[in-house]
């Protein structure tokens, strides 16, 4: 378990983090601007419907009623799927280096 903790304390220092981080950022705020300006809803809502939109959990108390953000939100989930399995294949790839390189050390130390 500590393992893991300090797995994703290094990821969290990656440098592609800060990458991943800024698309995810851009992705919310513009879910944010689209849903505040063309829906009418408060920014607080806006904000909310974006995060729980990009990370498929939709509790089903906002939706989209105009015809633009029926499709927006679509595409909008596309594009939040394939930014969250990047993200998370992102971080198995780097857990995953980082094992190889306990590996070769630990045979060099044999």
């Amino acid at each position: 378990m500590i393992l893991y903790v300090v797995y994703i304390f290094r990821f969290f220092h990656w440098q592609n983090f800060g990458k991943l981080s800024a698309m995810t950022l851009f992705f919310i705020v513009l879910g944010t601007v689209v849903y505040r300006f063309f829906e009418g809803w408060s920014w607080l809502d806006s904000f909310y419907f974006s995060v729980i939109t990009l990370t498929t959990v939709g509790y089903g108390e906002l939706f989209p009623t105009t015809a633009f953000t029926k499709i927006f939100t679509a595409f909008y989930i596309l594009a939040g799927l394939g930014l969250m399995l990047h993200f998370v294949t992102a971080f198995f790839e780097y857990r995953r280096g980082l094992l190889d390189e306990f590996s070769r050390r630990k045979s060099q130390i044999k």
